[in-house]
């Protein structure tokens, strides 16, 4: 969802812009908020968070007309420093730790990112919708080629293709899906 697009919402009902928001995005707040809170806060409090991730972009937030950007960035931004100072606010609150507690939470603590996940999972998905949009056989070639490894002579038997024909309709859906996701604000 673009800025312009919210904007377009927002002028003709800001309670459906709203929705459109948290439909599109909570999702993706609730994994960063919960990434933060999850050591420290209830669960209450991590609903709390979110909550206040979408009253500080309604509120605050002015969606500039002229550009084409997603502003899903821009949610995220928000959404790590509401995570963060509810973050330091319970922590301060429940500030019941004993440095013994501390060196064994160090322990649990784990490299796995949830909000990072959420964003390689977002990727994929907008990645695999866009290669579905280039139509057969070029989606089906892309498929073969990158998810599966598959060489030009393997795809061209699977498609009834010559593997020449194979190669540069990979090159020409390469190009293709480049610029489509290009126009969605993803480089390779």
């Amino acid at each position: 969802m673009t800025s312009k697009e919210l904007a377009d919402m927002m002028k003709s009902s800001p309670a459906k812009c709203h929705k459109a928001l948290v439909r599109e995005y909570g999702r993706y707040v609730y994994a960063i908020v919960y990434n933060k809170l999850r050591g420290c806060g209830t669960n209450e409090d991590i609903e709390e968070c979110v909550s206040d991730v979408f009253a500080d972009l309604f509120m605050k937030c002015q969606f500039d007309i002229s550009s084409e950007n997603d502003i899903k960035y821009l949610i995220a931004t928000i959404a790590r420093r509401k995570a963060i100072d509810s973050f330091r606010r319970l922590s301060v609150k429940a500030n019941h730790m004993t440095d013994a507690d501390e060196e064994s939470m160090g322990e649990l603590v784990s490299d796995f990112s949830v909000d990072e996940h959420a964003d390689r999972s977002e990727l994929r998905r907008v990645l695999l919708d866009k290669i579905d949009q280039l139509g057969e056989p070029d989606s089906t070639i892309i498929i073969q080629k990158f998810y599966y490894n598959r060489n030009s002579n393997e795809i061209a038997e699977s498609v009834s293709m010559t593997s020449n024909a194979v190669r540069v309709r990979c090159k020409r859906a390469m190009d293709k899906l480049r610029a489509m996701l290009v126009e969605v604000g993803i480089t390779i």
